[in-house]
């Protein structure tokens, strides 16, 4: 009996580390970005990305660790019940309750884990990750400065420069403008030819500015303005410090609490949220038990299903475990139950329907049957085995003269496989996503009593965005299990004793692949981007905000347009009205392109759009032309016209849109836009790329799986799905790094988002053309 004892645990286990690990794994896919970005950072080290990367681990643990059991449970005794290996145990005597009892040891072992992980770990890891998180906000900075462009993240100071060279321990920049913004009003402006810049500390910089002047007025006294030369001055640049990186959960400061002040807070009036929170930390780890006493029976009885009905289920029971459980805390929150009654509701139902399948296993019920059998709808139907590849094979042996046709029967057979596979995997992975999601959103909507059509009109929005996403994924996945099947029942031998070669083989599954790769970039081009739109909408009326505006009202450095023999024009402004087209205290800096030297400056108190005549109408002014360091003409106005200044309204209402609501076209028009009215757009042009970079890799991951599949031998699909999890974790690390060195402009926008296509391509081929045919 300890064999059997042993049997069962090692089929469980299996099925529930590789669970576990999936499960985390869609947790932690999206806070690699941020994390990465801040890998590339210079003030950043890479310990330190490690350390944050270890301590987001224990609060996923938290959520991660009874859906292993569940997983396991279900899965493990699924596959026994399928191959009728559950029937021959009971057969020989072993009971319902013993199936209990040896499952039941690792729902322990994951319970006692799940209280020390809640209990100690996940604390600690919290008040650490605040830690981390104040050092980072006050000591990183990063100068990685792209011609061009307006930076404003200086303490009091834009900076603008036109080109930038790097160097060992310095850059040179040559036509620099800057502005001190000390006085917003009246900015002391400096320009320079060239400047010498290098790094002190995390904070700041040092520039050595050479052949330039100094421009300044004072506020108060417009007939005063003073011009000095330079041939080199030293100028200190201080940055200002970063926004929050956000790397924690949003509760962390009730998160990183002990268990000794939280017990100390809950006693105090007002304590309801840190008894809960301290309540959550017991019931959690209790779901382990709970989640057993459900998934035994289910599992047992899943004999039509196997996995794939064992896997429904999982789903279907962690949504409904997890919704009950968050709908209880956010009603104990909102003081409507009891903070035991919502804390534990979960737990105490799913107890007590554990109990209930259990009774039904050992006395016979329509109950649980039904149960199962509705999993069962739901299951993958195996495609046939080795007996239909050799008949196939067989068949393809008559038509040898027509073996340049494309599809041959081989190749349906193996489409047919490829494509069920595909399905099954992709669904599974955005309905998992559409759990978790649902899941973060939860206490929004119970908080702002959002109505469920629009909670199930935004997850309708936010699946084809899913789907873009982990299609590469499912992809690989698809082909690690077919072919490692395939290979596994020895139908790839069979083809291959036909004469049949392994790449004509492989030529449908690639085939397929350029096809989803292909219809990817066009499903980004003309449907995407209005769901990504539509779905954001629906996102902020869940979160209870307001329309999204993608007007910047802090942007107020812009380049005016360029025209052929004509000054360039910097525009400055404290306010601007979009809705009026109305600016206040605006300064218009006219300059020679070639030497970067102030030739003429404008400024006035406000300034309004004439729509009949087509013009700025600047009020309470002044204007001053310079040739070289000296004045040659300054007069005040109190209403003027500027016939020069061509710029209308609607060049100054620059949006912020999202990349990923904007079709191919739309984002190239967008930056070309934006760079000429000098602003940021580094990230904006590695999505560029992206955008057609990432279908391709579609493909890639169907040629780097092949071999691995092979390569695999006579182990089952399970390995498939874990090598295939290592594969696109190694992949997303190695994409997301070089997006965030493309989106810190260490790396060009184009290398930046084709490089792990490349790479990824290359591994892949090689090992492909190194597999014997």
């Amino acid at each position: 009996m300890r064999i059997l004892t042993r049997y069962i645990l090692r089929e469980v286990l299996t099925h529930g580390l590789l669970g576990g690990v999936l499960f985390t794994f869609v947790l932690f896919m999206k806070e690699l970005g941020p994390l990465l970005e801040l890998a590339v950072r210079n003030s950043t080290s890479s310990s330190t990305v490690g350390e944050i990367f270890l301590l987001m681990l224990p609060n996923m643990f938290t959520v991660t660790i009874p859906m292993a059991v569940l997983v396991g449970t279900l899965l493990g005794l699924s596959r026994l019940a399928a191959d009728s290996e559950i029937t021959a145990m009971r057969a020989s005597g072993v009971g319902v309750w013993r199936f209990v009892g040896i499952v039941g040891v690792l729902a322990a072992i994951a319970w006692g884990a799940g209280l020390v992980n809640t209990l100690y770990f996940a604390p600690k890891a919290s008040a650490q990750m605040l830690r981390l998180e104040d050092e980072l906000k006050n000591t990183q900075a990063t100068y990685e400065i792209q011609p061009r462009v307006f930076y404003e993240d200086l303490k009091n100071v834009v900076l603008y420069v036109e080109d930038v060279r790097a160097g060992t321990g310095a850059a040179r920049w040559r036509q620099v403008f800057l502005a001190d913004l000390t006085d917003p009003v009246s900015p002391k402006v400096t320009t320079a030819e060239e400047a010498t810049v290098a790094s002190t500390d995390n904070q700041t910089l040092t520039m050595r500015l050479q052949n330039g002047m100094q421009h300044q007025i004072a506020s108060d006294r417009p007939d005063q303005y003073t011009i000095s030369t330079f041939a080199q001055t030293d100028l200190p640049l201080e940055a200002t410090s970063t926004p929050d990186p956000h790397l924690g959960h949003s509760d962390a400061p009730v998160l990183a609490m002990s268990n000794h002040e939280l017990v100390e807070r809950a006693r105090r009036p007002g304590g309801r949220w840190y008894q809960i929170e301290l309540e959550r930390r017991y019931a959690y780890p209790t779901a382990c038990l709970v989640l057993l006493l459900v998934g035994v029976p289910l599992g047992i009885s899943s004999k039509r299903g196997g996995k794939g009905a064992g896997f429904v289920l999982t789903i279907v029971l962690v949504f409904v475990y997890y919704f009950l459980s968050s709908a209880g805390v956010a009603l104990a929150r909102q003081n409507k139950l009891p903070v035991l009654a919502g804390v534990w509701m979960a737990n105490l139902l799913f107890g007590i329907s554990g109990i209930f399948f259990l009774r039904q296993m050992s006395m016979g019920g329509a109950a649980l049957a039904a149960v199962v059998s509705a999993g069962s709808w739901f299951r993958w139907r195996k495609p046939s085995t080795s007996s239909g590849a050799v008949a196939a094979a067989e068949r393809a042996i008559s038509k040898r003269h027509v073996r340049g046709r494309f599809p041959l029967i081989l190749d349906e057979y193996v489409i047919r496989q490829f494509l069920s596979v595909l399905t099954m995997v992709l669904a599974a992975f955005v309905m998992l996503m559409l759990v978790f999601t649902f899941f973060e959103l939860l206490g929004d909507i119970i908080r702002n009593q959002t109505p469920f059509i629009i909670v199930g009109e935004y997850l309708l929005n936010l699946t084809p965005s899913m789907i873009y996403i982990i299609t590469p994924l499912s992809v690989l996945i698809a082909v690690l299990v077919v072919f490692g099947g395939l290979n596994r029942t020895n139908e790839l031998t069979a083809m291959k004793a036909t004469g049949t070669s392994l790449y004509r083989i492989v030529v449908p599954i690639l085939v397929i692949a350029s096809v989803l790769s292909l219809s990817l970039f066009l499903f980004d081009e003309a449907y995407l981007p209005a769901a990504n739109r539509k779905q954001e909408a629906l996102h902020n009326v869940i979160k209870g905000r307001p329309a999204q505006t993608y007007l910047r009202p802090d942007r107020k450095w812009m380049f005016g347009m360029p025209q052929a023999g004509q000054p360039g024009r910097i525009f400055y402004y404290e306010f601007f009205d979009p809705d009026n087209d109305r600016f206040a205290n605006i300064t218009v800096f006219e300059f020679d392109p070639a030497t970067f030297s102030l030739s003429r400056r404008i400024f006035a108190a406000g300034a309004h759009w004439d729509p009949q005549i087509h013009r700025w109408i600047f009020e309470h002014g002044w204007q001053r032309s310079f040739n070289g360091d000296e004045v040659t003409n300054f007069h005040t106005f109190e209403v003027s016209t500027f016939p020069e200044i061509v710029e209308q309204p609607q060049y100054f209402k620059k949006e912020t849109r999202p990349s990923q609501e904007m079709s191919f076209n739309e984002l190239q028009r967008y930056i070309r836009d934006l760079r000429q009215s000098g602003l940021d757009t580094m990230r904006l042009r590695v999505q560029l790329n992206r955008k057609l970079a990432y279908p391709v890799i579609t493909l890639v991951m169907a040629i780097l799986a092949i071999p691995f599949a092979l390569s695999m031998g006579k182990r089952g699909s399970l390995t498939g799905v874990g090598i295939a999890i290592g594969m696109a974790i190694a992949y997303m690390f190695v994409d997301g790094m070089f997006e965030a060195m493309g989106n810190v402009n260490m790396l060009p926008a184009f290398l930046a988002a084709w490089s792990p296509d490349v790479l990824f391509a290359l591994a892949g081929s090689y090992l492909l053309l190194r597999t014997p045919t």
